[in-house]
């Protein structure tokens, strides 16, 4: 199998292992049994921990290496170095500064008011976040940032209109689910349309009927679930909804259309959050709704003399007492916030480079081909489900995707599939389950802009934030999303061959 990276060389020393090919899943076994334990077992939501579960599994596997371990080594460092793994890393960090200037500029505060003013309840918010979700991560294309920019700007909202936090939590993932899987501009939707020979046009077009189908069961499941799960009492806590409402922090819907309609017009997702961020940033300052402090701040110690000379600035103030010399402000709470999640990603990334050099995958992925795949039903089956088990390792989805992608392809080839199907079976696991496991990726990246809640919102408390593993059973639009592939693939909806339609052009981006 072929490295993540196309720029990798195009042939990569290959690992050999004691117990065989299958020893190479080691380091990504190790690390999904101590998600498990720590996540599921002991309930403990913490990605620092999954940090050294990964790194545990890497020391393990490097135990069972044949000959020289610095092969082992520098197969870490190509893992890393994965331009899959940078991709995630940079949308994080934008999107996590974005999101915290919107919540500075009392972004939060405007969408209460708005939804006190409508008579939208507690009840029926979490089924309009998914809406509302689902459009934003289209129109941006990725849904880990808009899992990072409704977890900061909408989930707190929400809280203090009653909504459950579980379930408001899990209707922004299903949102970006739906982004990740249907965006024209998306990782996924570009990967699986490349590595199948089809046309991104043709892929997200022959994708609306799962896509819909499986919104439309979502919205209905978030409806009836927000009736019968009871919010939180934030009273308590100090405030209220009349304390909270501010008509004018709706300015940032302005702000937040500036990076759909950037990113609509096929412009990098980095220079479209980049205008979102100089707008939010010009109407914060001009309207009063945030400081300069409030954006950026540097906390000098008292003592430095040199310091006192600069308090002038509206970025430099001098330390309190209880104070740590630091810098501070939404650009930085944004983006530090989710190194852990980076150092998490990158390590995952270089387990499965591991994997995929170790002849891991390709041992799973040849005997299902080769014994399991008789039919073309079970073929599909087949590639659906072997989706889903490379995602349960491979918590970032564009890199699961590249991992199983030329063995979708070379089983949907011997059944004569064509590449709208192919691609679009790719992407509906990798799609979704990075958003349902607790170790996942996409879920990880909204949990930790929760966390960060704490310190940037004076009443949100720490019984707020949700447990991951607790979120699991209520991203409605993920579980529906597969399920309609698993039902699609044994009945044959949708199925299309090669000569039922061919793509005319394939878009290499």
């Amino acid at each position: 199998m072929e490295s993540l990276d196309d720029s990798a060389e195009s042939n990569p020393p290959s690992l050999s292992f004691y117990g065989g090919r299958a020893a190479s899943a080691v380091p990504l076994a190790v690390f999904v049994a101590w998600a498990i334990f720590q996540s599921g077992v002991l309930g403990i939501g913490d990605t620092q921990g999954l940090v050294i579960g990964m790194l545990f599994g890497l020391i393990a596997g490097l135990f069972l290496v044949k000959g020289s371990w610095k092969d082992y080594a520098d197969t870490i460092f190509d893992g890393m170095t994965q331009r899959v793994a940078a991709t995630a890393v940079v949308a994080w960090l934008w999107a996590g500064m974005f999101a915290n200037v919107l919540q500075a500029g009392q972004f939060v505060n405007g969408l209460v008011w708005a939804a006190d003013v409508t008579g939208v309840a507690g009840s029926l918010f979490p089924a309009v976040t998914f809406v509302l979700a689902a459009l934003l991560a289209t129109g941006i294309g990725t849904g880990y940032g808009t899992a990072i920019t409704f977890t900061t700007v909408v989930f707190p909202a929400g809280i203090l209109l009653g909504a459950n936090p579980t379930l408001l939590f899990a209707a922004i993932l299903s949102g970006a689910v739906f982004g990740d899987n249907l965006a024209p501009v998306s990782d996924t939707t570009i990967v699986s349309a490349v590595t199948q020979d089809a046309d991104i046009g043709g892929v997200v077009s022959s994708r609306l009927k799962y896509a819909l189908v499986a919104a439309a069961f979502a919205f209905v499941a978030y409806v009836f679930a927000g009736l019968s799960m009871a919010g939180i009492d934030v009273t308590g806590a100090g405030t209220s909804l009349a304390e909270q409402a501010n008509a004018v922090g709706l300015v940032h819907l302005v702000s937040m259309g500036v990076v759909i309609g950037t990113a609509i017009r096929g412009r990098h997702i980095v220079e479209a959050v980049t205008w979102g961020l100089v707008t939010a940033i010009t109407a914060n300052l001009l309207l009063g709704l945030s400081t300069v402090s409030d954006i950026i701040v540097f906390y000098a110690p008292a003592e430095t003399s040199l310091a006192s000379s600069f308090t002038w600035l509206p970025f430099v103030q001098i330390a309190g007492p209880d104070q740590s010399v630091a810098v501070g402000g939404a650009l930085y709470n944004g983006a530090i916030g989710f190194f852990p999640l980076i150092v998490l990603t990158l390590l995952i990334v270089a387990g499965a480079e591991i994997m995929i050099r170790g002849g891991g995958f390709e041992a799973i992925l040849d005997f299902l081909i080769g014994s399991v795949a008789t039919s073309v039903r079970k073929a599909e089956v087949t590639m659906v489900m072997g989706t889903a088990l490379v995602n349960g390792m491979i918590t970032i989805n564009t890199a699961a995707e590249i991992a199983i992608a030329p063995y979708i392809a070379k089983l949907g080839g011997r059944f004569n599939l064509n590449g709208y199907r192919r691609a679009n079976i790719l992407d509906a696991n990798t799609s979704a389950l990075g958003y349902i496991f607790p170790w996942g990726g996409g879920l990880l990246a909204g949990y930790g802009a929760m966390t960060s809640l704490t310190q940037s919102i004076p009443w949100f408390t720490q019984e707020m934030v949700v447990n991951p593993v607790s979120v699991w059973p209520y991203v409605f639009h993920g579980w529906f999303l597969v399920a309609v592939f698993i039902v699609a693939a044994w009945t044959g909806y949708g199925r299309e061959y090669v000569h039922d339609r061919q793509s005319a052009e394939v878009q290499r981006v």
